[in-house]
Order: structure tokens, then C-alpha cells, then sequence
């Protein structure tokens, strides 16, 4: 039997990029993922690629993670169909690049609301069954809560934040048996990436390609990351041989972050 067979895990933005790496590759190893991201469209059509690339088929909830209402959907939906959670991965989060001066109340605002204060609660909210069922939290940050920029502001202030806060957590996760850690991907090959690409573009007035050669070489990296680079250590931290590995930070960048960590 593999060692996530009748396992339940929840994945927070599961129906793009690195979150749905992650539950694809949970799937793969025998895992019942459950998808949470606000689109149903983007929900189905992950489930389906899932589903066809020979992973379980998925139980997709499609809710607002920024409001405590879609957090409390998506963890009465996990209660009601499977009454337990083994693995929560919270990798919810999408943040405007930008100018400061262009960054409006607003966009900070929903910044926080989704990757931030969409961890806490569902992670308070499924915090019992992860504690019965002596689990794991992954939260999926970025390598900007250690490396602030001036163009990504929002990013790297939700970041620092919801890194502190997983750090913070893992100190209650030694007393209830809950394994908490955090990945901070670097600049992965993902939807998102494109976004901020084209938002630092309006910003700066560059070419999008001209920024993406930029991204990969101002680091010296010998290409951007794919999802898959950060599902493999997400699997890697929720298996048994993992299991002394408390409250710490992995950052899966090729090596981009300069900082001594």
C-alpha cells in the first residue's frame, strides 16, 4: 500500500499552477485530493486533467477563500464527505505587482484577505481534524518574504507575513502532533508568473520576454521552476520520512535568493 492511500488532502488553490501540481502529485501516490479555488470552470478542468493523467479523480469546492464564509465551505465540505484531513496545503494567493504609488488600499486589501488571512482560517478551521489525524500543513509562500523588492510590495508583505505566522504555528503543531512547514517557491513557470510579468511590463515599460530573460538571469538560474519541482518536496515534507522536519522554511529557487538563511 502506498503511503498516501486513503489519505485526505486539501489543496487551496488547486486549480492552477503549483497548487495543482501539488494535488496531482498526491493523487499519484494514492491520495484523495480535495481542489478549493474560486473558479468551478478551473476547478473542473483541473479535476478532469487529474483524473486523466491517472490520479484519483479530485473533490473540487469552489469558494472565495477571502471571505471566513468560502473557508467555512470548503472545510464543511471536507467534514461532511470525508470526516477527516490529513495533509492541508495552503496554496491560495495571488498578489498585484505594481508601483507603490499605484497600489491603492484596495489591492492590499485583497492581498492579505486571500493568501493570508485564507490560510488562518482554514487552517483554524481544519486544525482538529489535522490534529486527529496527526497530520501535516504546508503552506506555499514565495521567496519574497526573505527577499523584498520594491516593485512587489503587496507580495512580499504577505509573504513575510504568512511565513511568521507558519513558523509561529509550528510551535503548537510540536504540542498536537501537526507537522507545519513552509515552501517558498522562486519564479516558477506558472499562470501567475505570466500575470506578474505583464504587470511588472505596464509598470516598467519592458517587453514581457525581455523581463523573463531578466528573471533568469539576474540570479544566475538555468531556467524558471515548474510546479512539479515543488510538488516533489511537498510530498516529500507530508511523508513519514519527513516527520522530524518542524517549523522550518525550504526554498525551491534554483538558488536565486542571495540572502544566508
Amino acid at each position: 500500500m502506498a503511503e498516501f492511500d486513503r489519505k485526505v488532502v486539501v489543496v487551496t488553490g488547486g486549480s492552477r499552477g503549483i497548487g495543482r501540481a501539488i494535488a496531482a502529485g498526491f493523487t499519484r501516490a494514492g491520495a484523495q485530493a480535495v481542489l478549493a479555488a474560486s473558479s468551478a470552470a478551473n476547478l473542473a478542468a483541473a479535476a478532469q486533467a487529474i483524473a486523466q493523467a491517472g490520479g484519483t479523480q479530485p473533490v473540487t469546492v469552489a469558494a472565495d477563500l477571502r471571505d471566513l464564509a468560502g473557508c467555512e465551505k470548503v472545510a464543511a465540505a471536507v467534514r461532511e464527505r470525508f470526516g477527516r484531513c490529513d495533509i492541508l496545503v495552503n496554496s491560495a494567493g495571488a498578489t498585484r505587482a505594481g508601483n507603490f504609488l499605484d497600489l491603492p488600499d484596495t489591492l492590499w486589501l485583497d492581498g492579505f484577505a486571500l493568501k493570508f488571512l485564507g490560510c488562518v482560517r482554514l487552517t483554524r478551521l481544519l486544525w482538529p481534524l489535522l490534529k486527529e489525524a496527526q497530520g501535516h500543513v504546508v503552506n506555499i509562500v514565495g521567496t519574497a518574504a526573505r527577499t523584498p523588492g520594491a516593485d512587489f510590495l503587496i507580495g512580499g508583505s504577505v509573504n513575510a507575513a504568512t511565513a511568521n505566522f507558519s513558523k509561529g504555528l509550528a510551535q503548537l503543531g510540536k504540542r498536537d502532533g501537526v507537522n507545519v512547514n513552509v515552501i517558498h517557491p522562486g519564479a516558477t513557470d506558472t499562470e501567475r508568473t505570466n500575470e506578474l510579468l505583464a504587470q511588472r511590463a505596464a509598470a516598467s515599460g519592458k517587453p514581457v520576454e525581455e523581463l523573463r530573460r531578466e528573471l533568469i538571469a539576474k540570479d544566475g538560474l538555468r531556467r524558471l521552476g515548474h510546479p512539479d519541482d515543488i510538488a516533489a518536496l511537498a510530498l516529500f515534507l507530508c511523508s513519514v520520512s519527513a516527520r522530524h522536519i518542524q517549523g522550518t522554511a525550504i526554498a525551491v529557487d534554483g538558488g536565486g535568493t542571495p540572502g544566508f538563511y
